[in-house]
């Protein structure tokens, strides 16, 4: 089964220093029926003002990846660890038992966009952790590059989930397949271009869809598209 939303189903917010979409449940925007997709609990889609970011603030028990699509992204957290992030950066955050961070745009005159992804950890109550990662933006043409992945594969930075993040770019026309075992669950989000899922599920920029009870997967790139793959258990 492939349930599209569309980017206006997302709920839509501007408080000028940061404006964005929550394609779930999160912070005052709150839908009973949109709180998560097996361990997924959040995709929000952020642009961040030049100068301005989230003050310190803590998290606990979840597992919190920023991709940055555009311009820079900094970290910094009580465990000490201090980073700047760009486009081919990944950033990823174990908050176990509690930490405390911060998260803002160091620019004076460009905004960053990312994206942020909140999944519930395997365990609860681990010591908590940051790592960050660099993938080759050459190497997302026309194949699955895994960014993100519990599997220990080289080039993506882990997590502690039994999950997988996958980012690519199709030219017009081009397609590719995906497999996975029965059971488990696709997430694609949409960030540019126009891409046909299974020859007749139709997907534009900030569409999402959310695939169960499926074992193979053709994405069919209409116009050039890059897009988020997520497997899920």
């Amino acid at each position: 089964m492939i349930q599209v939303y569309p980017a206006e189903s997302a709920h839509r917010f501007d408080h000028g220093w940061l404006k964005g979409t929550h394609s779930f449940s999160f912070g005052d925007y709150y839908d009973p029926a949109n709180t998560a997709f097996g361990p997924m609990r959040v995709c929000n889609d952020d642009i961040i003002a030049p100068g301005r970011g989230f003050g310190a603030h803590p998290h606990s028990d979840m597992e919190i990846v920023s991709i940055v699509l555009s311009g820079r992204l900094r970290h910094e957290d009580n465990l000490g660890n201090v980073a700047e992030t760009t486009f081919g950066g990944i950033q990823r955050m174990s908050a176990g038992t509690g930490v405390i961070h911060t998260e803002h745009n160091p620019s004076d005159t460009e905004p960053v966009r990312l994206l942020q992804l909140w999944f519930m950890p395997r365990t609860r109550s681990t010591s908590p952790s940051y790592r960050t990662s660099r993938f080759d933006p050459a190497k997302l043409h026309g194949t699955l590059l895994p960014v993100v992945s519990a599997n220990g594969l080289t080039e993506a930075v882990d997590i502690a989930q039994d999950m997988t993040i996958y980012l690519s770019r199709l030219q017009a026309g081009e397609q590719l397949d995906y497999r996975q075992p029965q059971g488990r669950r696709i997430y694609i989000h949409l960030i540019e271009g126009q891409l046909k899922l299974n020859g007749d599920k139709l997907l534009h920029p900030g569409d999402s869809a959310r695939i169960e009870d499926l074992s193979e997967l053709n994405l069919a790139a209409g116009e050039d598209v890059f897009v988020m793959l997520i497997d899920l258990p």
